[in-house]
């Protein structure tokens, strides 16, 4: 979704007929200025996305920054005031405050699994297990925090997953029929398939269609043994079964990529707020 829309229609969904709390008990011309100040410690992300909220809100609104995405914080930083109507200010708190927490939690995490693999030239990935309608917010948040998007959605890649290859008649038949598509179609999307043993692996180079061969709950033993067998002639990415812990074992294989759904899916929020000084 594109931001202007997503910040219009989450506006929206919030205020309704009307932020009746503030317009009851705010006058209409009192000015004010609030702090956005960190309760947390870890690395902000959505602070360009503030700015448009607020400015979506009310263009009179005026934000000074201290700190930008992809800073680290800890307790007690202030990343921001907003200065003007505090009508204004306090409609957009809260979709301030949820995408920041959410951004932020997802940079916080993403830059723990980069700095695990530091050095091994592995690029951390995310996946589409992302909240719905958020998508954009959440993978910006994985760049931020110094990760790699996977694709964005079911259109920009062809990934061939075992449902797939279990109901097209399996690796090679599923292969030739997305190069097929492909072709009729007139797109140039890459084309990524999932594997789950070394015979997979061989069935799926040899079909050379594939652009990447997706190693799926393999052990860190197994995916060096799959590597020998690709031989660098396509990318490979590991995926399944990847914790913090054990990390830094999957990326001294020497494979491309890691995947980690753990990156949107069931990250802690941030703690922030914004405060009226």
């Amino acid at each position: 979704m594109d931001i202007k829309q997503f910040i219009a229609e989450s506006l929206k969904e919030d205020i309704g007929s009307g932020d009746h709390t503030s317009l009851s008990t705010i006058d209409a011309d009192k000015n004010g200025k609030a702090k956005l100040l960190v309760k947390d410690s870890g690395v902000i992300a959505g602070v360009e996305l503030a700015l448009e909220i607020f400015s979506s809100v009310d263009q009179n609104l005026r934000v000074e920054k201290f700190i930008n995405d992809g800073d680290e914080v800890k307790i007690g930083d202030i990343v921001f005031t907003v200065e003007g109507s505090v009508r204004s200010i306090l409609m957009a708190e809260r979709l301030v405050l949820n995408c920041m927490q959410r951004m932020s939690g997802i940079a916080t995490t993403t830059h723990k699994y980069v700095e695990v693999v530091a050095g091994t030239g592995v690029k951390i990935l995310d996946t589409r297990k992302t909240t719905p309608l958020m998508r954009t917010l959440e993978k910006w948040a994985v760049k931020i925090g110094g990760g790699y998007n996977h694709r964005f959605g079911l259109y920009d890649m062809i990934l061939i997953k075992d449902n797939h290859n279990d109901s097209s008649g399996g690796i090679t038949a599923s292969l030739q029929k997305a190069k097929a598509y492909l072709i009729q179609n007139n797109l140039n999307i890459p084309i990524e398939v999932e594997t789950r043993n070394l015979d997979e692996v061989k069935e799926a180079l040899q079909s050379k269609i594939a652009d990447r061969i997706m190693l799926d709950n393999f052990t860190p033993d197994q995916i060096r043994e799959a590597l020998k067998i690709t031989n660098k002639q396509v990318t490979t990415e590991a995926s399944g079964g990847i914790t913090i812990s054990n990390l830094r074992a999957y990326a001294e294989t020497g494979v491309d990529y890691i995947s980690v759904g753990a990156l949107t899916h069931s990250v802690k929020s941030l703690d922030l707020s914004l405060k009226i000084v």
